[in-house]
């Protein structure tokens, strides 16, 4: 019976007011005159006329005797603004006392703190707010008031002469300016604001409040807070709620909250009115069961005969049905006013929670009150809502339909909603949340239907099972299962031709392996299996399998088909496989990995189960299908799940000996590289030494080497004998002897049976140019290859034969010429790639960290400089492969996996010969030939590109310094002998500076250790660039490599401060006297360069096309400055400095101070502006000073002998007395040079990263930058950070370096250094192969996340 809102009033449909903006709440008295404001607190122009109809109050019944209880203490009124009152009397009982009473500092005093602490039962606290609810209903109503705005988080305090006095509208305003500093300031000027008459409010965020912080004491409050609310309506159901006055106060003012525009009392008075609104469901509830009770009751007694009739009865029967329709009626006004007032406006909220919030309640009325509630004016907000932007909330409404349709009851109420809502509840099957996903399955299992849920609707689903994520599959395998797996119950018993009964899954064993087929996935039965492992028992029925495959079908019964047969044994054999393991398929992993005692127990007895089982019927299958390959690659993996001591335990080896017999005629069937593999591995399983089988299984591998091996011999010398004559059957004899020798070489040791020689010699004949098919030579690369391994694999580690030592050394030094002569002058590329591959892999084993145990130090080997020759070459010619002709490779590629296939092949041999660079097999100088491929070839290789430099570094920095000076001036002799004269604004030649660009940014973040690196590059940079000084063909003109200076400049960021004068004299020492001076257009690289230096000294002069312009000077720019400028992309700081003591600006400021550098007090004058010539060099004591020897001179750097004997400073604490630190004291206007520097870092460089501690990403950034070490910030070194530059456009982030031992010298300064026998961070060979020998070999082999580099280069 759908309830009467008002009294004689017609029903209404909720929906009808969808489109009311206020709460529409109808008085029955004074007490609501408070709330008579119908639009929001923010509104108040939108209001609304309610009307007031004069009633009584409506107690029927008296409450239980002892609920009530009556305080024991102060008979005056509480004040809710009361805070702590130590002389104060207790509340009743000598407990907590009353929620507005007074209470010992200990006691919570307000309503608010009580039901937040929770040590109270609610019970207790809702007895005495009603003790004093009838006491003084105002006072308590105010304590009750102040609650829900304590609750919301407001600061604000509700007095008693405001709630006489203001309208709820005005005291939620008035709370809302309260709340809290920020929320309070811009809600005023919001309503000052003329657009909010035309615009609807900005939600305000309030922080954090009750509801949402986290912490001890709020982690019950929302259960309490719902609890109290549940609590305090069922306590009042009896009378309070009808004297239409507290509730009519407590929902105006809720419904008033939950239009505000401050998120926490939007939230919290949406949650009270929704439990408020549950609490009233329950009394409407009640009051229906009693209406129906003494309904009954009256017609029963109406029915008596006149004299049994009991008049009085039935007047106080018809009276007391009377009461219960008016409070019928009563409480179903306050459920409206809730409903239309609040929900129908916050269901559409903002703010996902509210949305969850109103989603979960109504559920919770439609299942308690479904008489009412279950209509499909209600329901359609649960269907409107399935279609929100947030999975929390289409989960919390596909929840509450789940336990609507739980009840069978409710179909036909649901009916109409189903039709409507379908087609969004199948599509949530997909939903991009998985947990939505999840129970939108579980919903539609619910509702599955023939005549509701389509064939579409249902393989919409059914594709599901072999969904990668595990509950989704799972849940669809439900679905599945109860759709199509039912066992049928008529009772008809299927038996074999010969009489055996089959088990009672045949049919749905039969209907998997069609569902299986049907759904074309035929890789992917592991999926399925997995799916409806839990789900139906069938998948455990080995008999029922075995009995399919083997049986003969009976009377009535169809035969399998060979693809039905094929997909039963791939099913059975997942089955295996998830019985014998229990972990699900790859892809599919859950969270939790560590399997219970009660999931091992389940493992093993199913394992038993199997075994004892398919023991007995393995040999059947295997015998009956061996010639079938598809077939026999799944019963052949069958074996490896076995527990194999039921074959002693059980007395089953007349089992093994038929099982050991098909495995060997199955090898001389079968050549099929997959069949060979599997029986490999299972033969490897039986001859295990842990199992006492393994001596017949061994005895039977034994017999089958000797013939396969025999075979082999025969077959090779009869193919040689025939030389250039030998046929098709000759060469398919040795090919099929050498397939089934490389998969068992593979799991097995054969290297006893010296076929190393054998192999040997087919590849000593394809190096006489003898003709070998490339099947036979790649196969016989491949298992000398392992024959070398199994050997090694068999040494004593603490006792090893010499002769076995001298053996291998042999055996890998002549593999290692042969296949050094193959990658050199063999034609074909597949042959190459093999040998290629296959030195790698020697050379990475027999490395230097086989020294780390002493008795193997014999077997390192290393490389030759011709075979470095070799692969290097090999790597130019199959992985560095132009545009053309990678487009050519390509062009007869059918599809794009065998275009990712090539590029896989590339990215392995790039990999080999990375791995031979970072175990130090081979110089890192060999490595330039990879590194100038950086740039060029970054989305293919750049991971591996870049990794390889790390290690490298890692090994030594100096090395890999020169190394990357060699790759530039590898590309710029390129780039010289294409053009002449060299343009320098071509794209060749700005791509070589990009690259060098690139390669400063790897250097990192701590110059300190970089700093002899980085002298190492301008060193070779410079002596590159003028070598030859003259031009043979312009005596007059520059050197013919000087415009390498220009890249060199990109290097100069990384110099620290105190070394850039170094290089400077350097480079001037270099060159004749003059010719720093020139300015002419092909000068301009030198002077690009010297200004490059020259940007990080402070007080220096930076020298112009026109001549030498300082600092402290006016001047012009000409335009070959500019030019110079423009091509070096640097921002020179022009900016002239007039005046005494200019003052810093405040980042300058900020990083003086970061130094530890004290500015200068009131009574010092700041010096005059000085050039630096007139500057004369500090004296310190706790720093050593550098000089250059002659020009004549050729070496680097040394030490002052003057200072020699100084006190250095502390090991890895920089120097702090700086020639460029002490200008910075003595001159005012060294301030604002450190601020032009500021100004040119790039993006993502290490100055930006350290003044704003993370860098600035650019908008087509390729990699996340790591944070840089937090405690390196507070060095003394980062006065000497780099400067970047600025204005390139798009700038990739450099990515530093991780951190690693300092053992760049701190102490010393550069010129500390002899670079010839620079040696910083190199270890012995041995050292260093420990400290590598943990790199991964897959290391270099993974393809590259494209996604990472989306920006290109």
């Amino acid at each position: 019976m759908m309830p009467a809102l008002h009294a004689g009033q017609k029903a209404q449909d909720p929906g009808d007011f969808a489109d009311i903006g206020s709460p529409h709440i109808t008085r029955r008295g004074k007490g609501m005159a408070s709330g008579s404001e119908g639009g929001t607190p923010e509104h108040p122009g939108h209001e609304e006329e309610h009307e007031v109809v004069p009633g009584e109050d409506s107690d029927f019944e008296e409450p239980r005797k002892g609920r009530k209880r009556p305080a024991k203490g102060g008979g005056g009124a509480p004040s809710a603004k009361k805070a702590k009152t130590p002389g104060g009397k207790k509340g009743a009982g000598g407990r907590t006392p009353k929620p507005n009473g007074t209470a010992t500092e200990e006691q919570a005093v307000t309503l608010f703190e009580v039901v937040k602490l929770g040590k109270s039962a609610m019970q207790s606290v809702v007895d005495e707010w009603i003790d004093s609810y009838k006491q003084d209903r105002d006072m308590a109503l105010l304590d009750l008031i102040q609650f829900f705005i304590q609750c919301s988080g407001c600061k604000g305090v509700v007095t008693a002469e405001m709630l006489h006095n203001m309208e709820h509208s005005d005291i939620i305003r008035k709370m809302t300016e309260e709340f809290d500093e920020e929320t309070g300031a811009l809600h005023k000027k919001m309503l000052t604001a003329s657009w909010v008459l035309h615009f609807q409010l900005p939600d305000l965020d309030s922080g954090d409040y009750p509801l949402i912080m986290t912490g001890p004491q709020y982690k019950r409050f929302k259960n309490n807070f719902c609890e109290f609310i549940a609590v305090l309506v069922r306590q009042c159901q009896y009378s309070i709620i009808y004297d239409q006055y507290m509730m009519d106060n407590v929902i105006s003012l809720l419904t008033g909250l939950s239009h505000s525009q401050v998120r926490a009392f939007r939230h919290t008075s949406t949650l009270a009115a929704m439990k408020l609104m549950t609490a009233l469901v329950n009394v409407a509830l009640t009051l229906s069961v009693n209406l129906d009770n003494t309904q009954r009751q009256y017609e029963s007694e109406r029915q008596k005969a006149q004299g049994k009739r009991a008049s009085e009865r039935l007047e106080i029967l018809m009276q007391k049905r009377a009461d219960l329709q008016e409070n019928q009626e009563e409480v179903e006004h306050m459920m409206n006013s809730i409903f239309k007032g609040v929900f129908v406006h916050r269901y559409r909220d903002s703010l996902p929670e509210i949305r969850a919030i109103c989603m979960e309640e109504i559920g919770t009325w439609m299942r308690q009150y479904s008489d009412t509630f279950l209509a499909d004016s209600y329901l359609k907000y649960v269907g409107w809502t399935l279609h929100d932007k947030v999975g929390e909330v289409r989960k919390m409404c596909i929840s509450t339909l789940q336990a609507l349709y739980c009840n069978k009851e409710n179909a036909q109420k649901l009916e109409l909603f189903t039709n409507r809502f379908k087609d969004r509840i199948v599509s949530m099957t997909l939903d991009k949340d998985m947990d939505v996903s999840v129970q939108a399955i579980k919903l539609v299992t619910m509702i599955m239907n023939d005549d509701i849920l389509t064939s579409e609707d249902c393989e919409n689903v059914y594709q599901l099972v072999y969904s990668s994520h595990r509950a989704v599959a799972q849940a669809a395998g439900e679905f599945l299962n109860k759709r199509l797996f039912q066992q049928d119950d008529s009772g008809k018993q299927l038996k074999t031709k010969r009489g055996k009964k089959r088990s009672p899954n045949t049919p749905l064993v039969r209907d998997l392996v069609q569902f299986f087929i049907e759904s074309e996935l035929h890789e992917h039965a592991a999926y399925l299996v997995d799916s409806l492992w839990e789900t139906n028992e069938m998948l455990k029925d080995w008999e029922c399998m075995t009995d399919l495959l083997l049986e003969e079908p009976g009377r009535g019964e169809e035969v399998l088909t060979d693809q039905q047969e094929t997909a039963l044994v791939e099913i059975m054999t997942c089955c295996i496989r998830q019985a014998s393991e229990g972990i699900p398929p790859i892809g599919r992993a859950s969270a939790k990995k560590v399997q219970t005692a009660r999931e091992k127990k389940q493992i093993y007895d199913d394992k038993v189960k199997l075994t004892e089982h398919l023991i007995q019927t393995l040999p059947a299958l295997l015998g009956k299908y061996a010639v079938d390959a598809e077939k026999v690659i799944n019963l052949l993996c069958i074996p490896q799940y076995f527990d194999l001591d039921i074959y002693t335990t059980s007395r089953l080896e007349k089992h093994l000996d038929l099982l050991l017999k098909h495995m060997q005629d199955i090898v001389e069937k079968h050549a099929e590289q997959e069949v060979l593999e599997e029986c490999s591995k299972s033969l490897m399983v039986l001859c295990s030494e842990d199992y006492p089988i393994h001596t017949k299984a061994m005895v039977s591998r034994g017999g089958l080497f000797d013939a396969l091996v025999q075979k082999f011999k025969q077959s090779l010398e009869t193919f040689f004998q025939e030389g250039d004559e030998a046929d098709e059957d000759d060469i398919f004899s040795v090919t099929s002897a050498q397939k089934r020798l490389m998969e068992f070489y593979k799991c097995h040791d054969l290297s006893p049976f010296d076929l190393f020689e054998k192999f040997i010699f087919i590849i000593k004949a394809a190096n006489d140019k003898n003709y070998i098919p490339q099947e036979i030579l790649i196969r016989s690369i491949a298992c000398a290859h392992m024959d070398v391994m199994w050997r090694f694999s068999r040494l004593d580690e603490h006792d090893p034969d010499k002769n076995d030592i001298r053996t291998i050394n042999s055996c890998v030094k002549t593999f290692l010429e042969y296949c050094s002569q193959l990658v050199e002058g063999y034609v074909d590329p597949t042959i190459q790639e093999e040998a290629f591959m296959s030195i790698v892999d020697i050379l990475v084993v027999f490395a230097r960290q086989v020294a780390a145990n002493p008795v193997m130090k014999n077997l390192i080997h290393h490389t030759d400089p011709v075979t470095e020759v070799r692969l290097t070459s090999l790597l130019g010619e199959r992985v560095f492969v132009g545009p053309e002709e990678e487009h050519q490779a390509t062009d007869d590629e059918e599809d794009e996996a065998n275009k990712i296939e090539a590029l896989h092949k590339r990215r392995n041999l790039l990999a080999g010969y990375c791995k031979l660079v970072v175990y130090n097999m081979v110089s890192i100088k060999t490595a330039a030939d990879i590194f100038k491929h950086y740039m060029r070839y970054y989305n293919d290789y750049g991971d591996i590109i870049k990794t390889t430099l790390s290690k490298a570094r890692e090994m030594d920095k100096v090395n890999t310094a020169r190394t990357l000076n060699l790759a530039l001036t590898q590309l710029f002799r390129e780039v010289k002998g294409t053009q002449q004269p060299l343009d320098r604004t071509s794209q060749p030649f700005l791509s070589i500076k990009e690259l060098a660009r690139r390669f400063s940014l790897t250097f990192g973040l701590d110059p300190v250790k970089t700093r002899q690196a980085v002298a190492e590059i301008h060193k070779e940079g410079i002596v590159f660039a003028i070598t030859p000084l003259d031009d043979p063909d312009d005596p007059e003109g520059p050197p013919p490599f000087l415009s390498f200076l220009e890249i060199l400049a990109e290097f100069s960021p990384k110099v620290m401060k105190q070394d850039r004068k170094t290089i400077l004299n350097y480079l001037e020492s270099k060159l004749r006297p003059g010719m720093i001076n020139k300015t002419d257009d092909p000068w301009l690289p030198l002077l690009t360069y010297r200004n490059s230096l020259l940007e990080g000294e402070h007080g220096s002069k930076v020298v112009g096309a026109r001549g030498i312009r300082g600092h402290g000077k006016k001047g012009g720019k000409s335009p070959s400055e500019m030019a110079a400028k423009r091509k070096l992309s640097l921002e020179v700081d022009d900016t002239p400095h007039r005046g005494r003591g200019r003052r810093r600006s405040s980042t300058s400021r900020t990083r003086k101070q970061s130094l530890g550098i004290n500015r200068r007090t009131s009574n010092q004058k700041p010096s005059r502006g000085r050039s630096v010539s007139k500057i004369a060099p500090p004296r310190t004591t706790s720093r050593r000073d550098w000089e250059f020897r002659d020009a004549e001179n050729d070496s680097w750097m040394q030490t002052n002998e003057a200072f020699a004997g100084k006190t250095p400073n502390r090991p890895g604490q920089p120097l702090h007395t700086s020639t460029a630190v002490k200008r910075r004291r003595m001159d005012p206007e060294e301030g604002s040079e450190q601020s032009s520097e500021r100004d040119e870092s790039e993006q993502g460089s290490e100055r930006e990263f350290e003044h704003t501690g993370k860098p600035a990403l650019s908008q087509g950034s390729w990699a996340q930058v790591r944070h840089h070490d937090v405690a390196r910030k507070g060095r003394a070194n980062i006065s000497y950070s780099t400067h970047g530059r600025r204005g390139r456009g798009k700038q990739m982030p450099i990515e530093p370096e991780p951190e690693e031992a300092d053992d760049s010298g701190d102490d010393d300064d550069i010129a500390d250094f002899d670079t010839s026998d620079m040696h910083i961070g190199q270890s012995s060979p041995v050292d260093m192969a420990q400290q590598i020998v943990n790199l991964p070999d897959n290391l270099f082999t993974s393809s590259p996340d494209i996604g990472d580099f989306s920006s290109g280069i």
